[in-house]
């Protein structure tokens, strides 16, 4: 049986390695480009290594899916799987914001089962059981109920002219922190077109999910986590009553961008 208060802790020195690395707090990391336009450093990698070891520890049958580890394919015959993004936010964490996070999710049968989001320069921790409901801090999280897209708020830093109706609130660079503001009911709305990966959206799904709101590609198709190719295309997370609208409004855009 998973020991979930030895999880929790995990996590949290995780985070609080990501810590004593953040500009921040003075601190001044190796940093480099993976690709271009695609930083990473030297605090993800360490955070990378110390989860990897530690929760492998934990749960020693499990698969290992992670944004700075080389994928390998051994994964895909584990009945559980862990996916982890180290920071996700990085260009938040390098330029000293806090807009940044500790993602950790165990996914099975390609469902997100646990969902781990610790952000210590926010001194948050968000955290979801499947079936169990969704916290931050401790606090049980009820996302928006949001009735009608024209108003709805979206973690922005700027709208296409299509889009003017809806409203720009505060944008954290991490995906995750934005899928969870549509989980707290600081967003009503978060949406992207482009191709992602699993390590950033499985743990937020799941909080964002159990907190009532509705989450699926950009087409409005459910995710499967762990799969061969760790990609899908494109982002909703919404307030259940206008997910369809949404998925309506984007469809256009969608099908000619995927």
């Amino acid at each position: 049986m998973l020991d979930y208060a030895r999880l929790e802790a995990i996590v949290r020195q995780a985070g609080q390695l990501a810590m004593a690395h953040w500009p921040g707090h003075g601190h001044a990391p190796a940093m480099w480009d993976k690709s271009p336009d695609n930083p990473v450093s030297e605090a993800d990698l360490a955070v990378d290594a110390f989860l990897k070891r530690e929760l492998g520890g934990l749960l020693p049958s499990a698969g290992w899916l992670s944004e700075e580890t080389a994928d390998h394919p051994d994964r895909l015959d584990r009945s559980l799987c862990w996916v982890v993004d180290p920071i996700d936010g990085t260009r938040d964490f390098l330029r000293g914001r806090t807009g940044w996070c500790v993602s950790v999710a165990l996914v099975s049968a390609g469902r997100a089962l646990i969902g781990l989001l610790d952000a210590p320069a926010r001194d948050e921790l968000w955290s979801a059981t499947a079936g169990r409901g969704a916290a931050r801090n401790g606090a049980p999280l009820h996302a928006s109920t949001r009735t009608r897209l024209p108003g709805a708020r979206v973690p922005a830093d700027t709208l296409p002219k299509i889009d003017q109706d809806l409203t720009m609130v505060d944008k954290p660079n991490s995906i995750a922190l934005r899928i969870a503001m549509v989980a707290a009911d600081e967003a009503d709305l978060l949406a992207t077109l482009r191709w992602g990966y699993e390590w950033d959206i499985a743990a937020a799904c799941l909080i964002a999910r159990e907190a009532g709101a509705a989450v699926s590609d950009a087409f409005g198709v459910p995710f499967d986590f762990n799969k061969r190719d760790p990609r899908a295309f494109g982002l909703l997370v919404t307030a259940p009553a206008i997910h369809t609208a949404a998925v309506d409004r984007l469809a256009e855009r969608a099908a000619r961008l995927a």
